[in-house]
């Protein structure tokens, strides 16, 4: 019996000393999450019971469970390396065997999928066309390297204060290059079809008391001219290549802005205008400059223009915020990667883009997770179903993008451990070792 007794400690402590080791091998691992052996006592049965004070019969392994608390957070400076800092797995697919990590090696691959260190695919929600993420539907995250296509200004939005104690320019008539005929301006970049920038520039006239003239020239010329004027009989006023198109502004006695009028400019019921007829134009950089259509276009509903929030109070003239929604085309310059997933590709034209959003998936028994190597675990009939979300939604937790998650292994512990392994081998080694003695002296008798 003690024979046997022993040779299941042997077994336990040998088990234990695999399961130490292994720990120990994985303490730099990354995503690793460190092992323990659990052991159980073991009595025999009879068919009549084993009394009220049975014999033990050894030790067995009762199981090799993992804990998954928190490793530490490591900084790593490449963005694409990430880190789930609480609750949840990182999904990924291998030609669609699906598979759970908390290690965060990622990259992409040829083809702009972002992928493991062994190729398997991370999972979560795609985007479309528009740039608009399909929550839902989990698929494989696919970074865009292209080029981003150019954008036609379609709407500006400016805030703006004029000077109500400007007096009324005495110099007539408006000439852009001489700045005693008008009171203030300002200029703001736009953009064509083919993302080619212009110059917007508005010169406010003061014309009396509340009122005032908005003139509007686009590369210093009239909107609907591309064409450099000709020698010859002059055309219609607005068709000049100098001439601007023209608001007419009316301000209350409070400085608030009441109307809007134009000839030029089609002005919406909401107090908006639009600017429908503007073609765009380039210079052949020659001296003097011959200006002509540059085969782009303006946005197809022309460029709506936004300034309800303009004042007229007597303070200086300025201008406290502006944004137009066009812009040039832009190359790919950084990914950036929140703490909820959402994956923001950075341009060269100062504009982001959304290019997925990473999920998470826990479970409701980690534990029952079968551990197939690599750092990853599949679904098991014990872990139950995966539940799958965003980083930061329900009981996921944050992701942290340039970093990884250490493993959990603390190597002061294990050392300590390995000394107990040892010396619950050598101690059940001694119990085979004193039973043999025993059975030796039995054969011994005379």
């Amino acid at each position: 019996m003690a024979f046997n007794i022993g040779l299941s400690g042997l077994r336990a402590a040998t088990s234990d000393l695999n399961v130490t080791g292994n720990n120990i091998a994985n303490a730099g691992t990354a995503g690793f999450k460190q092992s323990r052996a659990e052991f159980a006592d073991v009595y025999a049965a009879s068919v009549l019971g084993s009394g009220s004070n049975p014999q033990g019969s050894g030790v067995l392994l009762g199981d090799v469970s993992q804990l998954f608390n928190q490793g530490n957070i490591n900084y790593t400076q490449n963005a694409l390396d990430l880190a789930i800092n609480g609750n949840g797995f990182f999904q990924t697919s291998n030609n669609g065997e699906v598979s759970y990590t908390r290690a965060g090696y990622f990259g992409t691959d040829r083809d702009g999928y972002m992928v493991n260190n062994f190729g398997y695919r991370l999972q979560g929600y795609a985007v479309d066309g528009n740039g608009n993420l399909q929550n839902g539907v989990v698929s494989d995250i696919q970074i865009r390297t292209a080029a981003q296509a150019p954008r036609a200004t379609e709407n500006i939005a400016q805030t703006f204060n004029l000077n109500s104690n400007n007096a009324v320019p005495t110099t007539v008539p408006f000439n852009p290059a001489d700045p005693t005929t008008y009171n203030s301006s300002t200029s703001t970049n736009i953009y064509d079809t083919q993302g080619n920038a212009h110059q917007l520039t508005q010169y406010f006239v003061k014309t009396g008391a509340n009122t005032w003239d908005m003139n509007v020239l686009i590369d210093g010329r009239n909107p609907a001219s591309p064409e450099t004027t000709l020698p010859g009989p002059p055309p219609s006023p607005n068709l000049l290549a100098t001439s601007p198109f023209t608001a007419n502004l009316t301000f209350s006695a409070s400085g608030q802005l009441l109307s809007t009028a134009s000839a030029d400019f089609t002005v919406n019921l909401d107090g908006t205008i639009d600017l429908t007829n503007w073609v765009p134009a380039a210079s052949d950089n020659s001296v003097p400059p011959v200006w002509s259509g540059n085969g782009a276009n303006a946005a197809t509903a022309g460029i709506n223009i936004d300034f309800r929030d303009a004042t007229q109070f007597a303070s200086t003239f300025a201008v406290t915020a502006v944004d137009q929604d066009g812009y040039t085309t832009g190359e790919l310059a950084g990914l950036e990667i929140d703490d909820t997933g959402v994956i923001f590709a950075r341009y060269t034209n100062e504009q982001s883009l959304v290019q997925g959003q990473i999920v998470l998936a826990s479970f409701a028994n980690v534990q029952g997770l079968t551990p197939v190597g690599k750092t990853a675990w599949v679904q098991s009939f014990a872990s139950g179903e995966p539940v799958v979300g965003t980083p930061r939604s329900g009981t996921l937790g944050a992701l942290q993008s340039g970093a990884l998650e250490d493993s959990n292994v603390e190597l002061s512990d294990q050392l300590v451990n390995l000394i107990v392994a040892q010396r619950n081998y050598q101690a059940n080694a001694k119990t085979i070792e004193t039973e043999s003695a025993i059975t030796q002296t039995i054969i011994n008798l005379r």
